[in-house]
């Protein structure tokens, strides 16, 4: 054995003996959005594409909107069909259900997009009790089996006021009625308690009150980035949105 092969021989052994092994990649998370009242997946549509540029898993929960419990079921069975880790993230309502849904060891990060943060125990109709009702709010109307839903023109001014009327009048086509009793729907449990998050506030949303976002997303002790939007910034600033998912999904990549 010539000198190189020897001094190569010696190498390679004293790495396996020291349990060396190649680095490998960590494994990216899946990203997982769950829509809010008033919408349906399709809500998602300009931030998916961004997200699957980047070579990012993107799954849109369709919930039904009757309780907490049937979305947080839903939404966790979305989170069981992923391989490995999961970004959890949620828009208004959806908030609500990422809390509790994401409790699920899978769940790695939350993002909340203008969205409700729960503690254990509370309901959404408890978070804002402090505050007037958002404009949007006061103009919901209810159907015979107690759906809630917002009228086009409300929804034009109070919900999408950012996005072009011939968008704002496809979601308020294809929005989604919310049972009126979901809001009184207690969380079991809070899960960014124990995980990372990240929340968008809307600067002009009139859904939620902004001041109630910033002190959400204080309580939680989340990641914040303000926009200038209406109560979907998802709608008309998908990049803004997607960059904050993607932020989430690359730290808990490392």
């Amino acid at each position: 054995m010539n000198t190189r092969h020897l001094l190569s021989s010696i190498a390679l052994g004293t790495a396996l003996l020291a349990g060396s092994h190649p680095a490998v990649a960590a494994e990216q998370p899946s990203v997982v959005l769950v829509h809010g009242a008033f919408a349906d997946g399709s809500d998602w549509a300009k931030v998916i594409p961004l997200l699957q540029a980047k070579g990012i898993k993107v799954t849109a929960v369709q919930n039904g909107l009757e309780s907490l419990a049937s979305d947080v079921a839903t939404t966790r069975r979305v989170i069981d069909a992923q391989k490995g880790k999961v970004v959890l993230v949620g828009h208004s309502w959806g908030g609500s259900v990422i809390t509790d849904a994401g409790q699920d060891d899978k769940v790695s990060a939350l993002v909340y997009v203008a969205a409700f943060a729960l503690d254990a125990g509370q309901s959404t109709a408890e978070v804002g009790k402090d505050y007037p009702p958002a404009p949007g709010i006061t103009k919901l109307v209810p159907d015979a089996q107690g759906y809630l839903s917002l009228p086009p023109a409300a929804l034009a001014e109070d919900f999408a006021q950012d996005v072009p009327a011939a968008q704002a009048a496809v979601m308020a086509a294809t929005q989604g009625p919310i049972q009126a009793k979901a809001f009184g729907d207690k969380a079991t449990g809070a899960a960014w308690k124990t995980r990372p998050s990240w929340y968008i506030v809307s600067a002009n949303d009139r859904m939620i009150p902004p001041d109630l976002e910033r002190e959400m997303a204080r309580k939680i002790g989340a990641t914040v980035t303000t926009l200038p939007t209406s109560h979907v910034p998802q709608q008309s600033r998908p990049e803004d949105v997607a960059a904050v998912i993607i932020a989430a999904v690359n730290a808990s990549t490392k």
